[in-house]
């Protein structure tokens, strides 16, 4: 059966419900925020290298590899004290899950190619993560061979040297 509504009072119906009605009321916000300054603590740091990567640190009781975090690992160099250090950062927190500085990483270690896999590298240092100063096995899987063949050099000269 058809409709016998009249096309132009539905055009006049829609067109009212589009328009917003202006009641003139004003909502105040129920919290003020204010803006607030953030350091990273490496705004007096140049980038030497910038890369992605997925972090493992390996747990010697459960003899397996643990995920640390997925995110963006740099070497960073302080402007005044030329101090380098590796800091990785997970992707959408922002949380620090390495922080090495050159020093801590232990000089007879170097970074070694993980067996089997020419996208990984492993290297022992110094961890405080936990709550207590340890030495740990760290293995970082990057996304491309590229991206390795641009760390390993790095890592040796920057930080093991």
């Amino acid at each position: 059966m058809a409709s016998t509504a009249d096309p132009e009072r539905k055009e006049e119906e829609e067109a009212a419900a589009g328009e917003e009605e202006d009641t003139g009321a004003h909502v105040a916000p129920i919290v003020r925020l204010e803006e607030v300054a953030i350091s990273t603590g490496e705004e007096d740091e140049e980038v030497i290298l910038d890369l992605k990567a997925k972090l493992y640190r390996f747990d010697k009781d459960g003899n397996q590899w643990k995920e640390r975090g997925a995110g963006t690992v740099k070497l960073l160099k302080h402007k005044e004290t030329a101090k380098v250090r590796l800091v990785m950062r997970q992707s959408k927190t922002l949380k620090i899950c390495a922080n090495h500085l050159g020093l801590i990483v232990i000089p007879t270690m170097s970074v070694q190619e993980h067996a089997g896999n020419d996208k990984s590298c492993v290297w022992h240092a110094a961890d405080f993560a936990d709550g207590e100063l340890k030495d740990e096995l760290f293995c970082i899987r990057f996304q491309s061979v590229e991206s390795k063949s641009m760390f390993d050099p790095a890592f040796e000269v920057y930080l093991v040297s």
